[in-house]
């Protein structure tokens, strides 16, 4: 869904003719609608790919297919099967197909070879595509930051071709949900549903399958947000069959043990831990014995005690602050539904008076870009200051997420001439660095651009 159409015409891949005719909503994506549309058209791509075009690019598909095997050949032929099967999960297919029976697979992937052809393809567009980006943005200075969630999905390739790195029964389905208690998102916690992973099993291969996932973002990216890192240290379990996240027990994770392979693997750690939630001393143990920088949300530090770890008096350097994340409403948003005693705490930390609504996302980005964090980090709609209905994503709710988009329109030079002059006045430059994985946050050759905004879109 990310491969850009305009970049396959620029390719020769596809006609500009081949795009035409499809109007969407600029104020929110319509999946029912692009999903389709991109299907169709990376059909197109591989219908002239297949019948030669661009014949320049059929050594990089093959060495591409050569390296990412270990990965996209299980993947492609569970495309081409949920396709087979009407989009059944793949515990509702013929059960040989669920044990993974060589016979049945080799047989499986003669009968759909075109279809994993097709697959494979367009996995070689993402990471052709996700390397140019990333080399876009280091001709301009630009360092990307990405996101790694901790947990897959039960009806996934990840399950299907690895079940004994998971908590599975003998049938394949799991023994235990993930998900979190309640916290400040829900008053009954967040019931997600994912299998949970067999530590020991990760363990004895050197956790080869979640240093493959690493790599693989990082071929996209230079530098990672681990999602639920507390999870590394103890995960909630939910008994199967629940319907609420109330009941569950904390399960150790692998701890340093994991990020010591990791470490000895990749040749550094260029993560942040997402160390927001119920936190106990272990997960900042962890984090802090291998200098990871942990994340502090100023919409989370206006509840009136002075040693919220959220104020930006608590920070030490090796932070990185957000106004709100893709969790959080937009700023203004969550403004608007404060409490008055609410809202004129938050005027009295900032030592102003009291604002409107209009003013609340600008001050916390100038509170974020002004504090001792080493990175600042500011959602693009508190950055364009817009309302409850620009919100990206209502933790614990399926549907109806990710749906915003930012509209050409919105992108008013003014808005950046203030970013850069904050961004100056705050001495937030590219000199400036912040370096996961040590202890001291200190310097090394390698410099992640401070004062950068990361566009949610």
């Amino acid at each position: 869904m990310l491969i850009s159409p305009e970049h396959l015409v620029e390719d020769g891949l596809l006609c500009p003719e081949d795009c035409a005719g499809t109007s969407f909503s600029t104020t929110a994506v319509d999946y029912a609608a692009v999903i389709p549309f991109k299907r169709q058209l990376l059909e197109i791509a591989w219908g002239n790919f297949a019948a030669g075009r661009r014949a320049d690019l059929r050594n990089a598909f093959s060495e591409f297919c050569e390296c990412e095997a270990h990965w996209l050949d299980d993947y492609a032929l569970f495309r081409a099967l949920k396709t087979k099967f009407g989009g059944a999960a793949y515990l509702d297919w013929p059960a040989d197909l669920v044990r993974r029976e060589p016979a049945t697979l080799n047989s499986a992937r003669r009968e759909l070879a075109t279809q994993c052809e097709q697959t494979r393809f367009a996995q070689f567009l993402v990471f052709r595509q996700g390397r140019s980006l990333k080399e876009y943005g280091r001709a301009k200075g630009l360092r990307m930051l990405g996101d790694l969630p901790f947990y897959v999905s039960p009806d996934s390739s990840d399950v299907w071709a690895n079940p004994q790195l998971f908590r599975l029964d003998e049938f394949g389905h799991p023994l235990f949900l993930a998900g979190v208690p309640p916290d400040y998102f829900s008053a009954t916690g967040q019931l997600w549903g994912n299998p949970v992973y067999d530590w020991q099993a990760l363990r004895d291969t050197g956790y080869r399958w979640w240093i493959d996932r690493l790599r693989a973002l990082l071929a996209h990216v230079d530098m990672i947000r681990l999602d639920h890192f507390r999870a590394f240290a103890a995960a909630w379990y939910i008994p199967v069959g629940s319907t609420t996240a109330q009941t569950g027990s904390w399960i150790s994770g692998p701890g340093a043990d994991f990020f010591t392979a990791a470490e000895a693997a990749l040749g550094g750690l260029p993560f942040i831990a997402e160390d927001l939630g119920l936190i106990t001393p272990d997960v900042h143990v962890l984090r802090d014995r291998f200098g990871l920088p942990g994340m502090r949300v100023l919409q989370f530090a206006f509840n009136g005690h002075g040693d919220n770890p959220h104020l930006p008096g608590n920070y030490g350097h090796n932070t990185v602050v957000y106004t709100g994340t893709h969790d959080n409403p937009t700023t203004r948003g969550w403004f608007e539904a404060l409490p008055d005693q609410q809202r004129q705490s938050m005027w009295n930390c900032l030592k102003r008076p009291a604002g409107v609504s209009r003013d609340a996302a600008p001050a916390l980005i100038e509170l974020a870009w002004d504090s001792v964090a080493g990175l600042a980090i500011a959602p693009l709609q508190d950055l364009l200051n817009l309302g409850s209905d620009a919100r990206m994503n209502q933790p614990g709710r399926a549907e109806g997420n990710w749906r915003w988009r930012c509209t050409e329109a919105m992108l008013d030079p003014a808005v950046w001439q203030w970013l850069r002059d904050l961004t100056r006045a705050s001495n937030r430059a590219p000199a400036v660095a912040l370096h996961p994985g040590r202890p001291d946050g200190g310097h090394r050759d390698e410099s992640v651009v401070l004062g950068r905004i990361r566009s949610q879109v």
